[in-house]
């Protein structure tokens, strides 16, 4: 049987570079090699793209890019139905027809729509959410209003940008029951949130969102527990047993969610069966 070529792309230009990097070498590692060969496409995070020939234990300790011998600049090809990576070798373009693009790519310019836009503009099947999907999930507001539509409780939240001012902002925040989160609009891995408990501290909560997005959402805290499940397919879904995030303090910050120093993850979750179904 022949092999599925799968373009693994990694890295980005993103503030979540380094967990793409974590995420790409697991998923390079276990991928089953008697069935798929993995095209490795590494994003710089200026950027750049690189077919990357090296060692996967240079993506996961960020030198692979320094890497020069094994790496080639890249890009897909966006003429429908092409399916090919292109790659500019010193001495001649070489021409590679891959079977599908697998974007392992985390926060802005990766899994907000961006790549897939591209990735389905030419043509080439794609592994994971599409553009829609993937825009619509990174964008906290549109998400919220999206989930309130279906029925779901959301939190009461604002969202402020740039133009506004100090005291716009002030007033708009005090409509609110504190505490309060602040995040960017579109970003993950927590990036750029806080949490707090009075006035005092909104500006500089502000202050750090805004160094992620041009954006951000002020929501009003839920009490509560927080649960999750991996939804997997097409037309046929696999819905994962829903899991739990025990927290000691605090919230689910960067730390917390790449170490869980204090915190646990329990599978199953803690709930009884109509809740999960729920």
């Amino acid at each position: 049987m022949q092999k599925k070529k799968v373009a693994i792309i990694f890295g980005g230009c993103s503030s979540e570079y380094e967990v793409s990097l974590q995420s790409a070498h697991a998923v390079i590692s276990n991928i089953d090699n008697k069935k798929y060969e993995p095209l490795l496409i590494g994003i710089t995070k200026e950027g750049r793209w690189y077919r990357y020939y090296g060692k996967i234990t240079k993506i996961s300790d960020n030198t692979w890019h320094k890497d020069s011998v094994n790496c080639v600049e890249v890009v897909l090809s966006p003429n429908r139905g092409a399916n090919e990576l292109i790659e500019f070798k010193r001495n001649e373009i070489v021409r590679t027809v891959i079977d599908c693009a697998f974007p392992i790519l985390h926060g802005k310019f990766g899994e907000d729509g961006t790549v897939q836009g591209l990735i389905e503009l030419a043509g080439i099947a794609l592994v994971g959410c599409n553009t829609l999907s993937s825009a619509l999930c990174m964008d906290k507001d549109r998400a919220h209003k999206i989930a309130a539509y279906a029925g779901i409780k959301i939190p009461k939240s604002i969202v402020i940008n740039k133009s506004d001012t100090k005291d716009e902002i002030v007033i708009k925040a005090q409509k609110l029951k504190f505490p309060l989160f602040i995040k960017p609009v579109k970003a993950g891995s927590s990036f750029g949130i806080s949490k707090i408990t009075n006035i005092k501290h909104l500006e500089q909560a502000v202050i750090n969102a805004f160094l992620y997005d041009d954006e951000v959402i002020i929501e009003e805290n839920i009490d509560g527990t927080e649960v999750g499940c991996a939804v997997l397919g097409n037309d046929e879904l696999i819905v994962g047993k829903v899991d739990e995030i025990e927290l000691a303090g605090g919230f689910f910050d960067y730390d917390e969610k790449y170490t869980l120093k204090t915190s646990k993850i329990h599978m199953p979750a803690r709930v009884d069966e109509k809740t999960e179904e729920r």
